[in-house]
């Protein structure tokens, strides 16, 4: 069924791959917009982007961390899944030259031991003070989190999650490496993402507009189904597939 990627893959000399709330879903993290996803669960009767805007978190941080205790800081439970460890297993084989683009910030890819991971929203992995800018480790965060307390610096300061909030930009030095990426791969992976949050949908397009191969493996449909080259939908069983195939050659 997956041969032709197969093959495809094999012959492309640079791959990258962008990975959405999909690929998490099979470690028990929940996504963004499915109908039992985090956006359609009120906080207290707020809705949860409101919480996730930049300005309610200067304003609020302790209603932020009240509801990303138990839905953001207990992501140290989930564990990497097939499809972190089968790319993990492609790039310590030489594939995936142009890295891994991830709008999850669940930093599963690095705990799977993937090394050219490029988080495009942030990552929960580390967090900064707002004040004197030094930086927090998870553990250290999450810890005074369960303790119902807002983590503040040594010096007095709010720690901020390195995440992009609503109303920040990403990265600039990121983006930039993604947008050439894209634009150079012979072959561009999406995985688990309906590309609907820009600019990291736009990235694949880049992709297509060069005429460069693209293959998408997701649940629901994408605005770029017409320029992939193979579409699949089942992220599962394909990386079955791709792992017994990664792991023999």
């Amino acid at each position: 069924m997956y041969e032709e990627f197969f093959d495809l893959f094999k012959k492309c000399k640079r791959q990258v791959v962008l990975t959405g709330a999909g690929v998490s879903t099979l470690s028990g993290i929940k996504d963004f917009r499915s109908s039992d996803g985090l956006y359609n669960k009120e906080f207290g009767h707020m809705r949860v982007e409101d919480i996730l805007d930049i300005d309610f978190f200067k304003a609020h941080p302790d209603v932020f961390y009240s509801w990303a205790k138990d839905n953001w800081y207990n992501i140290d439970e989930a564990r990497p899944n097939i499809i972190h460890e089968s790319l993990k297993e492609a790039e310590e084989k030489g594939y995936i030259s142009e890295g891994i683009f991830t709008q999850n910030i669940d930093f599963l890819h690095e705990r799977a031991g993937s090394k050219r991971v490029y988080p495009l929203h942030g990552t929960l992995q580390r967090g900064y003070c707002m004040n004197c800018h030094s930086y927090h480790e998870y553990d250290e965060i999450s810890k005074i989190v369960h303790e119902d307390k807002v983590p503040l610096c040594s010096c007095g300061g709010v720690i901020k999650p390195d995440i992009v909030f609503y109303g920040e930009p990403l990265d600039s030095s990121i983006l930039s490496r993604a947008e050439s990426a894209f634009t150079n791969a012979d072959l561009a992976i999406v995985l688990g993402t309906s590309l609907v949050v820009n600019p990291a949908a736009t990235l694949p397009f880049l992709s297509a507009r060069k005429g460069k191969k693209i293959v998408i493996v997701n649940r629901d449909d994408t605005y770029l189904d017409n320029y992939a080259t193979l579409r699949y939908r089942d992220l599962k069983s394909f990386f079955e597939a791709f792992s017994a195939f990664i792991n023999s050659i």
